[in-house]
């Protein structure tokens, strides 16, 4: 067995790998980057090596660093995880000749399933039904036009080369494919270096189905079933679940038995999955699934099939890449219960899932009832450097329904702030009742969008709860201390009195729009309440929704502007450029600062004619959202 590990990744997954090799005894080591200093899977490995700059491209992309890395701290396996250098086969074989051992697949087996096209011959070649299309070699416009019309429209584009769903396009006639066939071409040269694409039957009624495999070196093979990974946006899983709704038993067997036949056409080792697309217009059937392309990875969602199977998929890893057969036989496998994962992200849905970034001030993930990944903590610094992903939360039951309650409850658990997730979208996806009857696909997120990201401000008794915990903290400030869950508040507050006066209604800056909000009875109602350093409180609604009461001293407008003059930034970023000084007069419209948040510039500017009354911004410096960085005083009329 081995005895260190390094791991050649970041975030949540470098800490769950981290977590088996502890269990296991294995001493581990992690690769950082500057924006990764402090991170959590640094603070969690045995030991920790700088690899360079921020930008991945100079750090966790870079493989000599990684290998100097292993070599200086004596690790005898390096674990790519997912991402980054996980499916390059140069890399696997340049820490193979290093002298290290690779815990992954072997290099040939990379290469073998890395393009569509060739891995595509490949399948068919092992009797492993595929997509009708067309993979051939003349790839002159007039050829694949030509195939487009003999496959029959809508068809898809596909780089051979691609991930993500760069390099891909629907075409639903002949009119279209041009336009979209140099436009796909030109994407997947600028993202791949590799401009060849194939073409395939659109499926209607797409449902994503993939199966875990697994082998080792003494020639097993076997299959941990299906996962059913419909819900996505963009091409982007978001909600995924084992095994899949739908699937009987003689599918199941068709499905998985041609999982492990495409593994061994590879000579395959280690974990992967074989990815499937399936017309599910009239349900789950054997005829009507077909290969997409094999992961030669660790997969993001495996911790459904580890709930469902009872396996630890990374002890698996290290057990084979050590030399040791799989630990089960295929008979020795089965299904208990249902298992769900939703993606968390820090991003804004109602912003066009804008990242978010920034400073985890509030950081609690909280039900115990639920398993999180993550690579945060409290206080840890979101970058604009990497994925947004920031955890895994992963539920098991007895059934479908109820793990698809325990999910929309887990997600609408999340207090994450200031930085914007996306647990409300998540929370709202996994109880809409056409996901709850299993009437899923690909395009289940863009058809019901609005609805799950709808965002129409607090209720009436969410307003009120606000507004009275904001009352108490006038009255307690040592309330600023504490942080509730699920309190049971009263809420007839009559009895209160502010400066001898009777309080019946309250002015408070909600969301960044100032009510006026009446203090009268609501109920006993259970809620999610935090209270935060800077005296403002939040408050989530029945979906997990949260809604920022502060004091009234500024009004937040669109775009950072606010009614009063005060300019407050739109989100956390840094100060470019200060193009005022104090004092100054100004005219509506003339432009204030500039801020750089996410790789992107955002003027400000002024909303009227004035004068600079405050400037609280200089060139360089880091801001946090909602921040006061200028105030204007109107002009004397």
């Amino acid at each position: 067995m081995l005895k260190s590990l390094l791991i050649a990744n970041r975030g949540e997954i470098a800490c769950r790998i981290i977590r088996t090799a502890r269990a296991m005894g294995i001493r581990t080591v992690a690769v950082y980057s500057d924006a990764d200093a402090r991170a959590l899977h640094v603070r969690q490995a045995d030991e920790a090596v700088h690899i360079g700059p921020s930008p991945a491209r100079e750090s966790y992309l870079v493989g000599e660093k990684i290998i100097a890395a292993a070599k200086q701290t004596g690790a005898e396996a390096i674990h790519p995880g997912y991402g980054f250098l996980s499916e390059n086969a140069e890399f696997a074989q340049a820490v193979i000749d290093a002298g290290l051992i690779w815990v992954g697949p072997k290099p040939d087996s990379i290469r073998a399933m890395g393009l569509k096209d060739a891995a595509k011959k490949l399948m068919d070649a092992a009797g492993v039904p595929t997509t009708p299309g067309y993979l051939g070699e003349d790839q002159s416009p007039e050829r694949l036009a030509a195939e487009a019309e003999r496959i029959g429209y809508p068809v898809l584009i596909k780089a051979v080369a691609g991930g993500g769903g760069k390099g891909m396009r629907k075409v639903d006639d002949a009119s279209g494919f041009a336009d979209a066939l140099l436009s796909c071409k030109r994407e997947a040269a600028a993202s791949f270096g590799n401009d060849v694409v194939l073409l395939e039957k659109w499926i209607e009624s797409p449902r994503h189905i993939e199966v875990q495999v697994f082998g080792d070196s003494h020639g097993n093979v076997v299959h941990l079933f299906e996962r059913d990974c419909s819900l996505q946006r963009r091409h982007q899983k978001v909600i995924e679940e084992a095994p899949a709704p739908g699937m009987d038993a003689a599918t199941r067997e068709a499905v998985c038995g041609a999982a492990v036949r495409a593994a061994k056409a590879v000579d395959y080792q280690g974990a992967g999955t074989i990815e499937f697309i399936a017309d599910g217009s009239e349900g789950l059937r054997a005829d009507r699934i077909w290969f997409m392309e094999m992961n030669t990875r660790l997969q993001v969602e495996h911790p459904v099939t580890e709930e469902i199977t009872g396996v630890d998929l990374v002890e698996w890893q290290l057990r084979v890449a050590s030399g040791e057969p799989i630990p089960l036989q295929q008979e020795e496998l089965s299904i208990n219960g249902w298992a769900m994962e939703a993606r968390l992200y820090a991003e804004d849905p109602a912003k066009g899932f804008l990242p978010s970034i920034g400073r985890l001030e509030k950081f609690d993930l909280a039900p115990d009832h639920a398993r999180l990944e993550t690579g945060y903590d409290a206080g840890d610094v979101v970058s604009p450097f990497y994925d947004p992903m920031l955890a895994k939360i992963v539920v098991h039951a007895d059934n479908r329904e109820e793990a698809a309650d325990m999910l929309a409850n887990s997600c609408g658990l999340v207090l994450v702030w200031p930085v914007k997730t996306n647990s409300t979208f998540l929370s709202r996806a996994s109880s809409h009742s056409q996901f709850v009857d299993a009437n899923i696909d690909t395009g289940f997120i863009e058809r019901y969008l609005d609805s799950l990201i709808a965002d129409n401000g607090p209720d009436r008794k969410t307003r009120q709860i606000g507004a009275r915990e904001l009352f108490k903290r006038l009255l307690y400030p040592g309330l600023d201390r504490l942080a509730m869950r699920n309190v049971k508040i009263r809420s007839d507050l009559d009895g209160f009195r502010l400066n001898a006066s009777p309080v019946k209604e309250l002015r408070v800056k909600v969301n960044g729009t100032v009510e006026t909000i009446a203090l009268g009875t609501s109920g006993h109602t259970a809620w999610n309440i935090c209270y935060l350093d800077d005296g403002a409180v939040l408050v989530s609604d029945d979906d997990g929704t949260l809604h920022h009461f502060a004091a009234d001293r500024t009004t937040v407008g669109a775009g950072g502007a606010t009614s009063s003059g005060s300019i407050l930034s739109p989100m956390p970023g840094k100060v470019i450029a200060v193009d005022v000084a104090a004092g100054q007069a100004v005219t509506k419209g003339q432009k204030l600062l500039t801020l750089e948040a996410m790789k992107m510039e955002h003027s400000l500017v002024a909303p009227f004619d004035g004068v600079v009354a405050e400037l609280n911004a200089s060139e360089g410096a880091q801001v946090q959202v909602e921040a006061l960085l200028v105030r204007i005083e109107a002009a004397e009329a």
